[in-house]
């Protein structure tokens, strides 16, 4: 009777009439005890189960098969693991059923000690060549990211079937190695074997995550094909995250609202694709969604969520999020406890994160990291105590966390803790192999500018180094300002045949324009062409830029005209501000308004360009129309760079007046960037008296800028007001002000030549001079005089002529 019950799943009658059994002193048998605790083991009443099975004398192996299989399927792998080491203990020989069921629990622990050790044992029993167990070994060594011992299993049995080659296919696609699982695949397909929707899924998985939309859709046209799609919710799923991961978000969600019944992962799967692919707004949609249709939020949604409010600073929605944890009882988990740690540092509410950390039952390295991660921009010291009582309480630090507080460790001045935290690396025999954490140092250094570090370090990194790491070195520099170290990072990644990626193009031209070194740009170009990257927005951004920034304005609005894709404010921004830079005022203010013509809206930096046109060849009235055109039209507060380009054109061009009451009207209180512009227009017109007043403004800002000196000096100069050009020389003596010296280079035959004005030391110099001393002859011989209007750098005075 009760076995009827048990098998039509009616386990509440079969376990009332165990109770009236036992009620009538009956003597119960080894077949009614292994049934009423299947039973129990089905109802997820364990204890009872538990209980049943300590009062069942001499329990047989079947009995044991049920309570390890009755824990491992529900989540309670340790005591599953437990029971088969009492099982051991007392005796009781496994079966294969024991063995897959173990195997099971430690594939969810991922615990690869001890399933070595019931590997050995089934090879001892001789159950290792058994279909069952060798598809939970394979399980097992995949969940402990062993496949290639999974691999050495699979090859050693004799006889496959498809749950062997699903379980291969599964275990790659579980590690993110989709390649192999498409390689396994076609080896399947040879050997006879058909696919069935658990083959599909891992396939589809492995799109997924190789981001391969066009196999995928491939597989797609074959699973509805063969009318799989229709009523199988795995397929179903599988076809959301391939597509959500390959960022077709609109196909996924196509997908999602084709399936019949969705369960929690169909919900999980389209949120978590939402947040990946930054659409935090969608994300919290469909958890909304979730929400109405009566689905319990899971661990996964709630932090992808978590995620989602980190990712937009959204605190509010966050503590929503946090109340709703509360009230499911998943704030203390671990992979929740991290995202809320996580998401309260992102937000800035440090204090709250650590409150839930200090109040986390169990933590894991993830949410150690995150709390790191929060105070190592806030406060270094405290972020490398928490690693110190990580490693008190027996946490190892992973690559993230050292990569975590070594990001806080860029300032110059934080530099020797930097260095402790390396040593320490190298210490803990952690490998260099981590992407994230190689750069982290890499970037260190280079913040401090110790170019020989990085180097050695750089040549300690395992070969062959991937664009990212070689990308983050040209960035790295160029953000440092050592623009020709990035630029010679570049040309040696092309001699080890690194292939440069959108980000690697991008700071490399980035490197040319700032250099203004047109051949290196348009070797760049030559290659960008070849790999097809002209054709992407940022690139072609960056390729007018570059071109403007070198002087050749033709062939950046060649790039601009020639650009597939749609034109943003950068592109155009970019050849406006070309044309400007150049004198080629004209060309600009069209530029600006075809720009109009299109749905693009005008920034500051557009403005910025088009009064600098203006200044530059002296449209005036302009200038002035497209200043009042910002503010009025535009709605653009005026920024400090956009007045002093309005004053430059003023007094550039002798509105000297204009430009002062200019001055006066301001909202802003004016800077040195604006007292500079006014006193160098002073200066080109000689106006002394103005020029004193913008000089005295000037000198209590920047005491010990020499400029201003110099400027106010030059005015006296071309007055013939020597008196009081040697009483400014005497003042900035005083106060122990010096001009640096002007600079200038010229590359000749690969090589950069830099010249310092009045400099003797130069390899060239002696030829240098002589050619200057001849140049200056000759010029005299044609008539041209001196001028002594302006005062040099040095005390001695030079003739220069005009």
């Amino acid at each position: 009777m009760i076995s009827g019950y048990i098998k039509v799943g009616l386990h509440q009658e079969g376990m009332k009439l165990f109770e009236e059994m036992q009620k009538l002193g009956c003597v119960l048998d080894q077949v009614t005890y292994v049934t009423i605790i299947n039973a129990c083991a089905r109802l997820g009443r364990l204890d009872v189960a538990h209980h049943i099975f300590s009062q069942m004398p001499y329990p047989n192996v079947v009995a044991w098969n049920v309570m390890i299989s009755g824990h491992t399927k529900a989540g309670k792998e340790v005591v599953a693991i437990e029971c088969f080491h009492d099982m051991i203990q007392v005796g009781i020989k496994p079966t294969r059923s024991t063995l897959g069921s173990v195997l099971s629990a430690i594939a969810g622990e991922a615990n690869l000690v001890y399933g070595l050790q019931v590997h050995a044992l089934a090879v001892k029993q001789g159950l290792e060549s058994n279909i069952y167990v060798g598809s939970s070994l394979i399980n097992m060594y995949a969940k402990c990211q062993k496949m290639d011992v999974a691999k050495e299993v699979f090859n050693g049995l004799v006889e496959k079937n498809d749950v062997l080659w699903n379980a291969l296919l599964a275990g790659y696609a579980q590690n993110g190695n989709g390649f192999e699982v498409l390689n396994h695949f076609m080896n399947m397909r040879l050997s006879g074997f058909e696919p069935d929707e658990y083959t599909y899924t891992s396939i589809l998985s492995a799109c997924a995550c190789l981001e391969d939309i066009d196999m995928g859709q491939q597989l797609h046209s074959v699973i509805i094909k063969n009318q799989f799609f229709g009523s199988n919710l795995y397929i179903g799923n599988a076809l959301v995250d391939m597509y959500a991961k390959c960022g077709a978000l609109g196909d996924a969600l196509q997908q999602f609202d084709r399936i019949q019944c969705r369960d929690h992962i169909s919900w999980n799967v389209i949120i978590v694709g939402f947040v990946q692919e930054g659409e935090d707004e969608s994300g919290f949609y469909m958890f909304q969604k979730m929400m109405l249709e009566g689905i319990t939020p899971d661990e996964v949604s709630l932090a992808s969520v978590l995620s989602a409010s980190a990712n937009k600073k959204a605190l509010g929605k966050g503590k929503e999020v946090h109340c709703l944890l509360i009230k499911v009882g998943l704030e203390t988990g671990c992979f929740a406890g991290s995202s809320l740690v996580d998401m309260y540092c992102k937000c800035g509410n440090i204090e709250a994160a650590t409150e839930v950390f200090s109040c986390m039952h169990e933590r894991s390295i993830v949410s150690t990291n995150a709390l790191i991660g929060g105070y190592a921009q806030l406060d270094t010291e405290h972020a490398i105590n928490l690693l110190r009582n990580m490693l008190v309480e027996g946490l190892r630090p992973s690559e993230v966390t050292f990569a975590c507080v070594l990001d806080a460790c860029g300032d110059p001045h934080k530099l020797h803790l930097g260095q402790q935290l390396h040593c320490f690396i190298v210490k803990l025999g952690i490998s260099y192999s981590d992407e994230f954490l190689a750069m982290t140092l890499v970037c260190m250094y280079i913040k401090s500018l110790r170019q020989a570090d990085v180097k050695l370090l750089f040549s300690e990194l395992p070969d062959p180094k991937s664009t990212v790491l070689w990308t983050a070195m040209i960035s790295s520099n160029i953000l440092v300002e050592c623009t020709e170290e990035g630029l010679i990072w570049y040309q040696e990644m092309r001699l080890c045949n690194a292939v440069p990626d959108q980000a690697t193009f991008a700071s490399a031209l980035k490197a040319c324009s700032t250099l203004a070194s047109l051949p290196d740009g348009s070797k760049i170009h030559c290659l960008i062409f070849h790999t097809g990257f002209d054709k992407d927005e940022l690139i072609s951004s960056s390729l007018v830029d570059m071109y403007a920034k070198c002087g050749d304005v033709q062939r950046s609005a060649q790039v601009f005209d020639e650009m597939v894709s749609k034109k943003d404010v950068i592109s155009w921004n970019s050849l406006i501000v070309g044309f400007a830079k150049n004198g080629f005022a004209d060309d600009a203010l069209k530029v600006f308004s075809e720009m109009k013509q299109t749905d693009v809206q005008p920034d500051e930096i557009t403005f910025l360009g088009l009064l600098t046109a203006c200044s530059h060849v002296g449209l005036v009235s302009e200038g002035r129309a497209i200043y009042d055109q910002m503010t009025s039209c535009y709605g653009i507060q005026p920024r400090v760079d956009h007045c002093a380009c309005m004053i430059d054109i003023l007094g550039r061009w002798g509105f000297l007046k204009e430009a002062e009451e200019f001055i006066d009207r301001l909202d802003i209180e004016p800077d040195a960037m604006i007292w500079a512009t006014y006193l160098g227009a002073c200066r080109l017109h000689g106006d002394g008296i103005r020029g004193h007043h913008a000089s005295e403004k000037l000198i209590e800002m920047e005491t010990q800028n020499s400029s201003s000196y110099i400027l106010l000096a030059n005015i006296y100069a071309t007055s013939g007001d020597w008196e009081k050009v040697n009483s400014l020389r005497r003042k900035m003596k005083e106060k122990g002000v010096r001009k640096l010296p002007g600079c200038s280079w010229i590359v000749v035959e690969q090589k950069k030549h830099v010249f310092v004005a009045g400099d003797k030391f130069h390899p060239c110099a002696g030829e240098v001079y002589a050619l200057l001393e001849d140049l200056i002859a000759q010029m005299k011989g044609k008539g041209y005089g001196g001028t002594k209007s302006f005062v040099h750098d040095e005390d001695v005075e030079y003739e220069l002529c005009r």
